[in-house]
């Protein structure tokens, strides 16, 4: 059988099918006090002396009241402890909004932008939705992927403060103004803010909005997370590769082309399904590029490691793998080689606790990402592989898992190279790598440890006992999902000292499915449900996480601190929205921040008994309408 995509939770599952085409072109601050260490000064009551050194999240309850679960929410509160060995306790933490999508902001040059808009690849051509009773520019309701990036010398004229530019990609947009799903069939964008940071309080003010043209990269394709390079570029994501060998009959992926290029063949998949990297300038713009060489998969996102040549991805699909890529050189990601993991479970089969596995890695080939984005643009699927979805009763096939299903894959001669990079997740099943993750998303790094973090949104399907042809991961469904711990060490196969060798769920990030209360909540409200987001903090040694949950009627942010194991519930987002955007930031000129957003909201099946909710939802934001970008308050700089 095809593969069977499988897009976060219950908005995913708007993959199109018949929806009409849309119209193109239409026309450093002291530590001496509790404020100057807090970003944007929010609950800054006391003075000392002493500096900073560590954090302790208290949790919050989940919000009750219906305003309070409209809107993004925290009454969390943090104890901070100091270098003098005083603790000062339950310090308030806020939320500021830095922006919505859908308002007007002028770059730098005084370009006019509509933030989260949609433009042609050109990146100033407005793409309009003539759908309802007026023409609109379009926007997205969906951030996702968000990196602070600093600059020795920006240039960004009538900045009051500190310059700082945010880069936030846009996965999708919802509906049109008819109420047709748009899912992965417009082009993402990416936008830079200019933001200006107060050199007294740290508190944040967006002055200006850049779109980045895509056009050199073929546009992008949904664009999920994202994560910060250690050589301070935004690494982007395009998720839910479009799979090549059915595009010619794909309504979504033929929709895309059409919205991109205006015409329905003129996209082709092999282009889609990498990595993209913006490069800020001193001037609020920007420029992106891809690199073909990763891998061609359902990428959430990509995280480097220490060592600067170390990546991990997440394959965000169902039947999905683990991947590993080694640079050649440090700090670039222009060529290397490409790994695939192969798992054995150690736990018992139907391990209720997410399981226990080792870790080895098979190479799949070494490319540059010139070579690949040149095969990409020469060959076909056919060209490269063969594919059957019955048994052709023919050796020179072999039998995989594929999505949800098993597949018969012959790889043309000479084209070993091409699969490698093309068709990633059908040749690494060929070479033996255990392909049977189910929403495998967020993966971020604690350096300190050698221990990477892994958040699979939900373990079914092909993470249970199926009887495929590979059924090396065989656990108990829970559909709340959990975050692993995995052990990073060194590995003879790819040269890494960061491979990982091992995972397991440490006990508080094992999500727990319940039977549907009042609210409409079907996983535990006081575990995490449907882990998405993963961002680690080395200077508060917490790992923050955050929701994709179809299960909570609120989604929420997360805080484990590693040491003790504690779990603490940080923020809430307003009911049926996503947890997005979420980048922890140490030390921004002597200010520390937790960015944190939030897409779709109101995207939940209401009650009756729910209707006022929706409505202040409604009044507010739209429901799938508007989304904002911003960050939690209050959290001190530690030294």
């Amino acid at each position: 059988m095809t593969q069977s995509f499988q897009p976060g939770r219950r908005k995913a599952l708007k993959i199109v099918g018949g929806m009409p085409f849309l119209p193109l072109g239409a026309t450093l601050a002291s530590s001496s006090t509790l404020l100057a260490a807090c970003g944007g000064g929010d609950g800054a009551t006391t003075a000392t002396a002493a500096t900073p050194i560590s954090v302790k999240f208290n949790s919050m309850p989940a919000p009750t009241a219906t305003a309070d679960r409209a809107k993004v929410f925290t009454n969390a509160t943090i104890d901070i402890a100091y270098s003098d060995g005083s603790t000062k306790k339950a310090q308030s933490l806020g939320f500021k909004e830095l922006y919505r999508t859908g308002q007007s902001m002028s770059a730098p040059d005084g370009t006019g932008f509509l933030t989260g808009g949609y433009y042609l690849p050109d990146g100033v051509t407005p793409i309009v939705d003539t759908t309802g009773s007026s023409a609109e520019h379009m926007f997205s309701d969906c951030p996702d992927g968000t990196s602070l990036i600093r600059l020795a010398n920006p240039t960004v004229p009538g900045i009051q403060g500190n310059t700082m530019f945010l880069v936030t990609q846009f996965e999708y947009k919802s509906n049109d103004n008819a109420g047709n799903s748009l899912y992965g069939v417009l082009p993402s964008p990416i936008g830079i803010v200019t933001v200006d940071q107060n050199k007294q309080s740290g508190e944040l003010v967006a002055k200006h909005y850049f779109n980045v043209p895509t056009e050199g990269v073929h546009g992008l394709w949904i664009t999920c997370a994202g994560s910060l390079s250690p050589w301070n570029t935004h690494l982007s994501s395009e998720e839910y590769e479009p799979d090549a060998w059915t595009a010619a009959g794909n309504t979504q992926f033929k929709t895309f082309s059409y919205n991109t290029f205006g015409s329905e063949a003129a996209a082709n998949p092999y282009h889609y399904g990498h990595v993209p990297e913006v490069t800020v300038h001193p001037d609020g713009t920007g420029s992106i590029r891809k690199h073909f060489c990763m891998g061609r998969i359902s990428r959430e996102l990509v995280e480097v490691m220490p060592d600067m040549r170390t990546v991990l991805m997440g394959d965000d699909s169902t039947g999905g793998g683990i991947f590993m890529f080694v640079a050649d050189v440090a700090k670039s990601l222009t060529s290397g080689s490409l790994y695939a993991a192969k798992l054995v479970q150690t736990s018992a089969s139907g391990a209720a606790d997410g399981g226990t596995f080792t870790i080895s890695w098979i190479k799949l080939g070494s490319a540059s990402s010139i070579e690949i984005e040149s095969m990409a643009s020469m060959y076909k699927a056919s060209d490269i592989i063969d594919v059957k979805t019955s048994d052709p009763a023919d050796a020179s096939y072999t039998k995989i898992n594929f999505g949800n299903g098993q597949q018969w894959i012959k790889v043309l001669p000479g084209m070993e190279k091409a699969a490698a990079f093309l068709e990633t997740r059908r040749y690494a099943a060929i070479m033996g790598a255990t392909m049977e993750f189910t929403k495998f998303e967020g993966v971020t790094v604690n350096a300190k440890d050698k221990i990477a973090y892994f958040a699979v949104s939900s373990i079914r399907d092909t993470m249970t006992a199926n009887g495929f042809v590979s059924d090396v991961i065989q656990l108990k469904k829970i559909s709340a999902g959990a975050t692993y711990a995995v052990v990073l060490g060194s590995d003879a196969v790819s040269g890494s000292s960061w491979a990982p060798k091992s995972m397991s769920v440490p006990p508080a990030l094992l999500g727990e499915d319940m039977a549907k209360d009042a609210n409409g909540n079907t996983a535990v409200v006081d575990k995490v449900a449907n882990p998405d987001n993963a961002k680690y903090s080395e200077a508060m040694r917490t790992l923050f996480i955050g929701e994709d949950s179809g299960q909570h009627l609120n989604n929420f942010v997360w805080a484990y601190n590693v040491d003790s194991g504690g779990l603490s519930r940080v923020l809430s987002v307003p009911a049926g929205a996503e947890c997005v955007c979420l980048a922890p930031v140490d030390d921004a000129n002597g200010f520390a921040y937790l960015f944190s957003g939030f897409q779709h909201p109101g995207d939940w099946s209401f009650t009756d008994a729910q209707a006022d909710l929706k409505a202040a939802i409604n009044a507010d934001y739209g429901v799938n309408k508007h989304a904002a970008v911003g960050y939690v308050t209050g959290l001190p700089k530690l030294g």
